[in-house]
């Protein structure tokens, strides 16, 4: 199948005016869709005092006869409830698919308040127009963080009835993205999904459930990196029949804690310790370096180089988060 060809991935710019707060209409490919009612009541109060000090971006929908909003959604929903008549816009011209959902991503990028499920659902209608899978290459598209694309890519994996959980208006209702991205790690483990009694689904809502009652020893949802580094470890020294059958005890007993899946001859817990020890020792020495002293040392600075970029293939490897 041939890609399709992007000559232009952003829509040229009209310019800025007021027009009619009703003559506005959300954009359907907008990543962001939870708009929580505290931090807008916080924008509300604000607009109510000065007014809205930047214009929204919009375009003209000529089939449907209305303005799209490609930028400024919260503040439109804001003017709404203050019953202002007008709001002023910057208007672009009307966008193709592709380059409406770059748009948005380029315009929001990912913002601290964002959940992560909407954007993961405009990032698959990207793929799919685009036939494009890479990671590298939609992190350019979009201009998110490669393993901010990952994580989207992992939430993807899951069924509709958990994506609809990342979903729910109510926050307190809702499944924060972490708890799904964390159990991606066990819940498609290879060794995992040979177990006699493994039923994917079937783990997942019981360790859902644990989840969201804090019962069987869950503390948090990183509380998966240390099943699933259990599950290595066992698996590591040919004690995969014991981690089968003391994590299959740990899903089905709330009464088990995570040490449960500890198996002595397997841990590794010691040499992680030592590990850690040599970090913070050697967080230290960098810390205390003189740069002006060293300016002219390029085997050192090489070298530190070298070992920022061994860093991030480690924490990329383990799943950790690079985008802060």
């Amino acid at each position: 199948m041939k890609r399709k060809k992007i000559h232009r991935l952003a829509p040229a710019t009209i310019g800025v005016k007021k027009i009619p707060t009703i003559s506005l209409v959300p954009n359907p490919h907008n990543p962001r869709m939870l708009f929580d009612r505290e931090p807008l009541d916080t924008l509300k109060a604000s607009i109510d005092k000065v007014g809205i000090l930047v214009p929204l971006t919009v375009y003209w929908s000529k089939e449907q006869g209305k303005y799209i909003i490609l930028d400024g959604q919260r503040r439109w929903l804001c003017a709404q409830e203050l019953d202002l008549k007008e709001v002023p816009v910057n208007q672009v011209a009307e966008p193709t698919l592709v380059q409406n959902i770059v748009t948005m991503f380029q315009i929001h990028r990912l913002r601290e308040d964002w959940e992560l499920m909407p954007t993961a659902l405009k990032l698959e209608v990207l793929m799919r127009e685009l036939s494009e899978k890479n990671d590298k290459k939609l992190s350019e598209l979009t201009r998110l963080d490669k393993a901010v694309v990952v994580r989207c890519k992992k939430l993807l994996s899951y069924p509709k009835k958990y994506q609809d959980l990342m979903l729910h208006p109510d926050p307190t209702k809702r499944v924060k993205a972490d708890f799904f991205i964390e159990l991606y790690a066990v819940r498609n483990d290879r060794m995992v999904n040979k177990m006699p009694w493994f039923a994917k689904e079937k783990f997942t809502e019981r360790m859902l459930e644990k989840y969201q009652t804090k019962s069987g020893g869950f503390k948090a949802v990183t509380d998966f990196r240390l099943m699933k580094q259990h599950i290595t470890n066992a698996v590591n020294v040919k004690k995969t029949s014991a981690i089968s059958r003391r994590l299959e005890e740990f899903t089905n007993d709330d009464n088990l804690s995570m040490d449960h899946l500890m198996i002595k001859s397997a841990d590794v817990s010691s040499s992680a310790r030592k590990l850690l020890i040599n970090v913070h020792r050697l967080e230290a020495d960098i810390n205390s370096i003189d740069v002006e002293e060293f300016y002219g040392e390029e085997d050192l600075w090489k070298s530190l180089e070298k070992l920022i970029s061994l860093i991030r293939t480690k924490l990329q490897a383990a799943g950790r988060r690079l985008d802060k």
